[in-house]
């Protein structure tokens, strides 16, 4: 090439057309039009790659959100998760340094193990993400998680005024869509919500409930008669029948089996197998959840929240994961572990398998038709030999 071609930025190139490029710059000439078709090609593919991306957040968003919901059912219905997280951090941080953790801590901890249980995923996902990432899911499970309990508390406020109508009568019929009435305003309601320690019966205390005289203060520190076996409380032993209601029978299966299967509490079989293969009816927290929900379920407060009055729903909860977990020695141990047994049957049944011996299977149809069909074979054998 020679010297005047060079500057000229004209070169043969086989039997196509010349290509040329502006020296200063040494790019070589395109048309305009096939610039523009690759830059919209490639303008596609980022929008591509951009819906992919929005998909698979939208994906895991989803993930997260439908996870979410069995924290506020298994886990903890009011501590943030950040706070579990927060003191399961503490205790790596400090690792056998710390012996005197406090009451409140020891839940914190015990809420951190139940939601590693009910999200087996979620200690190695915490780990791998990083601090944006985290933020992200936290926020989504919190969703999923304040959506089911929505969803709960919506389900029982109609379905308990069902059952209580359908059990005593009352004289107006209790509103499924109309709380103004429930609550000690009502006295199927205020029979079920008052103190163990008291008699609804005697109108003293009922007149001072209802008056919030300082006298009969309904606060967290009492069991309510609905959490009792008949509703009835035994001042000299008051554990006996505590967490046996038939009316939290009816709610722990509205929400975790059916609603239809609410209807279906009264038999009770002897489970044993039952009770190993369902270990989800033994934890003690899907109860409790069930207890708070009943109790604003028969409430007359229109909208969920913390404190009703002089009742605290939260240390109402603490009370409750206490009874279960904070026992006194083994025996106490022993009766929760019966309590949590009896609750097992309850809800799940009970089953005979462990009962089908060999020999009994072996007259049941389906082994018989099995037989059956092995000796037409032998026949047929026999037959064309």
């Amino acid at each position: 090439m020679s010297e005047s071609e060079s500057a000229s930025g004209n070169v043969e190139s086989g039997s196509g057309p010349p290509l040329t490029w502006v020296s200063d710059s040494l790019h070589v000439s395109t048309s305009p039009q096939a610039r523009a078709k690759r830059r919209i090609a490639t303008l596609m593919e980022e929008v591509e790659n951009l819906k992919q991306d929005r998909a698979i957040k939208q994906r895991k968003t989803t993930y997260y959100v439908s996870q979410g919901r069995a924290i506020r059912r298994l886990v903890a219905l009011y501590t943030p998760t950040e706070d579990l997280i927060a003191e399961n951090d503490r205790r790596c941080e400090t690792h056998d340094r710390d012996f005197n953790t406090t009451q409140e801590q020891d839940r914190l901890q015990r809420g951190y193990i139940e939601l590693a249980k009910a999200l087996p995923w979620f200690h190695d996902k915490l780990v791998s993400l990083d601090h944006e990432e985290s933020e992200h899911m936290l926020r989504q499970l919190k969703r999923g998680a304040d959506s089911a309990h929505g969803d709960d508390t919506a389900t029982l406020k109609e379905l308990v005024a069902s059952w209580l109508n359908n059990e005593f009568r009352p004289i107006p019929l209790i509103s499924a869509g109309d709380k103004h009435r429930r609550g000690f305003v009502s006295d199927i309601c205020g029979k079920l919500l008052c103190p163990a320690e008291w008699s609804w019966e005697d109108p003293v205390i009922r007149a001072g409930i209802r008056d919030r005289t300082t006298a009969f203060i309904v606060s967290k520190n009492s069991w309510p008669l609905f959490m009792y076996q008949n509703c009835e409380a035994d001042a000299n032993n008051l554990e006996h029948g505590l967490m046996k209601s038939k009316l939290l029978v009816m709610g722990f299966k509205a929400i975790f089996t059916s609603p239809s299967s609410a209807n279906e509490v009264d038999g009770e079989g002897e489970g044993a197998d039952i009770i190993e293969n369902n270990r989800r009816a033994q934890r003690q927290s899907d109860q409790t959840k069930v207890k708070t929900c009943i109790r604003f379920a028969l409430s007359s407060i229109t909208s969920w929240r913390t404190v009703d009055g002089d009742f605290d729903y939260q240390m109402f909860w603490n009370n409750i994961v206490d009874f279960f977990e904070d026992v006194p020695g083994p025996a106490a141990r022993t009766r929760i572990s019966e309590l949590l047994e009896w609750w097992t049957r309850k809800v799940f049944g009970t089953n005979h398998r462990q009962d089908l011996t060999s020999d009994v299977i072996s007259q049941m149809s389906v082994s018989a038709l099995a037989a059956q069909r092995l000796a037409m074979e032998g026949a047929a054998f026999d037959s064309d030999s």
